[in-house]
């Protein structure tokens, strides 16, 4: 898989209105998508050697590497039509910040935002982004 994966929390409702908002904005189609539940997924963390149980959040493996928190969420942001790769831009603000805001939201998604109790499943012409 050449193009950049984005692997997320498929019981998450924030986290799928991040996938929705990407795919919005990404149409030329360089995203791919797995959720965390997803034997696809899975895959791809046992592959980089990433536990589950480590991360509470996405993450974004693009090029062989990985990259997580907010680094990750700023990394994709290039591969949206403008205006959004100026975020990027944000990089340059210490991880410390960066990631001390990210984990604070990831940290109360389900409360702010809720938990479904089954992944949703992309519509058909969305398919071959999702890997499964």
């Amino acid at each position: 898989m050449n193009r950049p994966v984005l692997i997320f929390d498929g019981l998450c409702y924030a986290c799928h209105w991040i996938v929705k908002f990407s795919i919005a904005r990404d149409p030329k189609g360089h995203l791919c998508f797995a959720s965390f539940q997803s034997d696809a997924g899975r895959e791809y963390l046992k592959e980089h050697q990433i536990l589950l149980e480590e991360i509470n959040s996405s993450v974004l493996i693009e090029g062989g590497k990985v990259y997580f928190r907010s680094k990750g969420a700023l990394r994709m942001m290039r591969y949206l039509r403008f205006p959004w790769p100026l975020l990027y831009i944000f990089i340059l603000t210490p991880p410390f910040i960066r990631d001390g805001l990210y984990r604070l939201v990831a940290r109360k998604r389900f409360d702010w935002f809720g938990k479904m109790d089954a992944c949703l499943m992309p519509a058909p012409e969305l398919q071959e982004r999702f890997l499964n």
